[in-house]
């Protein structure tokens, strides 16, 4: 039997990644509304909903593309080597906007020793592969109790293994065993705005495969035929309410927080992802009104072209300046970005608002281009 295309999950991606492309491009970085920046530290923002999203997403993908290649005759082996050829196709692709322009741009320096290693499309490449490896070989009880085990594996290294200088259980900014590990491991390959830690480091990378199992485990019970849809809804706000509850408890022991993806946060943002994709599913795949989500459903179909695109285009914006006249007479090298966001955006609106029209405006033209390759029906897969 045909698997029916789970539309309400391509609308929810298109949502993520045009949130994702929304929140990287602001008009300019000193100017941010609050809600469209991560978090300082501890707590969470619009902004840090959008990465355990995909992950989630990836999960749940991954389910249904098993299904449909096992129906075809893959057995796991050929399914692992296609998981393994996909990751290493993303986690290179992570690398390369991690090092684009290399250095062939005004003002970009670049050094292959000093790349950074880890990244979005990297920790996304390692989740799946990681989780792929765990769903093909598990039950869903098996997912189970590998989401216990990585939780209680993370929980009892953060807590309980002392690092020199500051010894244990703390969650401080580089002053955590998540960070220790990352200063040992990947020295001089780190996000280049803390040097010492990364956001998408080594250890903090074992709960994000937990998200990546959550999502797993909701695609599997969305392929169940015991509920109808209506009915898969309330469960998913169900359970969705309940890993939120859980995920707000366990803050009072350890905080949540993103730049550390710690067992909390991985709980309390599976919980949203549960109840905000259970809204696109009743209204999508349960009722069929599906209208309104079209637009996400056209970013959906091409997510990770789009943000590659939108990275290398938003880089090269950024870096290629010309010479220009100030207003007192004196010049300076100004980016593509800054002219036009002073130009088209400043005159008419508050820093803030410029700024986010700025991201509004790069959003659109995104669209543009997907869809023209929806309508031409180009969609890229890796």
């Amino acid at each position: 039997m045909k698997q029916e295309r789970l539309i309400s999950l391509d609308a929810f991606r298109g949502f993520t990644i045009a949130g994702m492309i929304l929140v990287n491009n602001p008009g300019s970085w000193g100017s941010i509304y609050p809600q469209l920046e991560h978090a300082s530290w501890n707590g969470w923002t619009f902004t840090d909903f959008i990465f355990p999203f995909f992950l989630w997403i990836v999960g749940v993908s991954m389910t249904f593309s098993f299904a449909v290649r096992k129906s075809k005759g893959d057995d796991n082996t050929k399914l692992l080597l296609n998981v393994l050829r996909r990751s290493a196709i993303i986690f290179a692709l992570g690398l390369f906007l991690a090092g684009f322009p290399f250095g062939l741009l005004w003002g970009h320096n670049f050094s292959l020793s000093a790349i950074r290693i880890p990244g979005v499309l990297q920790r996304i490449a390692v989740c799946y592969f990681i989780a792929s490896v765990i769903y093909l070989n598990t039950s869903m009880r098996g997912q189970i109790i590998a989401i216990g085990v990585l939780f209680v594996t993370y929980w009892l290294a953060m807590f309980y293994i002392p690092i020199p200088e500051f010894g244990a259980g703390l969650f401080e900014k580089g002053k955590n065993f998540s960070a220790y590990i990352d200063s040992l491991l990947l020295s001089g390959h780190m996000w280049s705005a803390t040097k010492t830690w990364d956001p998408e480091g080594i250890i903090s990378t074992i709960p994000a495969i937990a998200t990546t199992l959550f999502g797993s485990l909701t695609g599997d019970y969305l392929r169940t035929s015991g509920h109808d849809k209506t009915e898969k809804s309330v469960w998913m706000f169900v359970f969705g309410a309940g890993l939120l509850l859980v995920g707000a408890f366990l803050d009072m022991w350890m905080p949540i927080n993103k730049s550390l993806w710690t067992v909390s946060y991985s709980i309390f943002m599976a919980g949203w992802a549960l109840c905000i994709f259970g809204i696109f599913y009743f209204l999508i795949d349960g009722k069929g009104i599906k209208k309104w989500a079209h637009p996400f459903v056209v970013y959906g179909m091409n997510a990770i072209f789009v943000f590659v695109l939108s990275g290398v285009a938003g880089r090269t914006m950024a870096l290629w300046k010309f010479n220009v006249q100030l207003s007192d007479g004196t010049f300076k090298d100004v980016s593509i970005k800054t002219i036009l966001t002073q130009n088209l955006f400043e005159p008419f609106f508050s820093p803030l608002n410029a700024s986010l029209m700025h991201a509004i405006v790069w959003i659109s033209v995104m669209y543009v281009v997907v869809w023209v390759m929806y309508k031409k029906k180009w969609f890229v897969k890796v």
